[in-house]
């Protein structure tokens, strides 16, 4: 499986500590509350592998938000609640007054919005820091096993995912999530240049 040094581990860590801030500093002006997230683990996976490491987290059907981005490399980018976590979501978004009918009706959209905000926050950080570009398609909503969503993802050929284990903390709750990025061989060796070409620039400026 794909490796990244330690160094070049970090550095990702760090680059996507970055932008589940700033999309905590956005979802803390839509959920009302204070919101902060991080990301406490990054791991490189084959797809089953990753799809298996959630069905034993989670056991249970999963709603999924996904873009596809390319430029400085190609992704597919995917957020991913259990289902009954993106209900909750939702219900802190719009209020406790709204009926759960109303609430399911608002899932779809009020989600693709939420996975709009954290996947542009997180890919638009790796473009800012690595000095690139990175343009991303609209959200997806997608809902099933881990295995459905991981496989509508970036097509059927072999593939590397990098799984970000998510924590995200808000006043009264709790909630934990996943980023999936879907990365062929090329695109892994382009994000691995691009972090070496960033790790070279920080330490020469030091």
């Amino acid at each position: 499986m794909f490796n990244l040094s330690e160094i070049q581990h970090d550095a990702l860590v760090e680059i996507f500590n970055i932008g589940v801030g700033h999309a905590a500093a956005a979802m803390s002006g839509i959920v009302n509350e204070e919101v902060t997230m991080s990301v406490p683990s990054i791991r490189f996976l084959n797809r089953a592998d990753a799809a298996l490491m959630l069905v034993n987290n989670e056991s249970r059907r999963i709603c999924g938000i996904s873009q596809h981005y390319q430029g400085a490399f190609t992704t597919e980018a995917i957020l991913m609640f259990p289902e009954d976590k993106s209900l909750e979501i939702v219900r802190l978004m719009v209020g406790e007054l709204v009926p759960l009918k109303e609430l399911t009706e608002m899932e779809q959209e009020a989600m693709s919005e939420i996975g709009n905000i954290i996947l542009n926050s997180c890919v638009g950080t790796l473009a800012n820091i690595f000095e690139q570009e990175l343009e991303g398609s609209l959200p997806v909503y997608h809902i099933g096993t881990s295995e459905d969503i991981l496989s509508a993802s970036g097509g059927q050929g072999e593939a590397v995912v990098l799984m970000l284990h998510i924590d995200f903390i808000l006043e009264k709750h709790q909630i934990h999530g996943y980023v999936a990025f879907i990365l062929d061989v090329t695109a892994l060796h382009d994000l691995q240049y691009q972090v070496d070409q960033y790790l070279a620039r920080i330490m020469g400026s030091t």
